[in-house]
């Protein structure tokens, strides 16, 4: 079994930054793809980033020049950079990992910037 554990959301002004953390443990054999989503309150579940093996990314054009998503392959985590964080950024966001063709999800984490 997999399980992947988020960490680093919280409280944060406008215009600040936080960085998520997602780790993945288990029977792991391949990571295909490692990604995060987020979901905010009345709305649907969102792509925010996904980094792929051979470290392609993909970024939502909301968070394109503020976020940055990367891979630590020997740790089997991911991290999401956020910068110059909005208010419409607060959602709770989800790491999610494509392992051998089947996908994971994290239980989420609270992401709130509020002045």
């Amino acid at each position: 079994q997999v399980q992947l554990v988020e960490s680093g959301g919280g409280l944060v002004q406008p215009g600040g930054s936080l960085r998520l953390s997602c780790a993945a443990s288990g029977t792991i054999f391949s990571i295909n793809a490692m990604g995060w989503y987020r979901q905010a309150p009345g709305k649907q579940r969102e792509l925010v980033a996904t980094i792929f093996s051979g470290d392609r990314t993909n970024y939502a054009d909301s968070v394109k020049g503020r976020f940055t998503i990367s891979r630590d392959n020997a740790k089997n985590t991911v991290t999401l950079q956020m910068n110059s964080l909005k208010p419409e950024d607060t959602a709770v966001y989800y790491c999610k990992a494509v392992i051998s063709s089947r996908a994971y999800w994290g239980q989420g984490t609270q992401v709130t910037v509020s002045s």
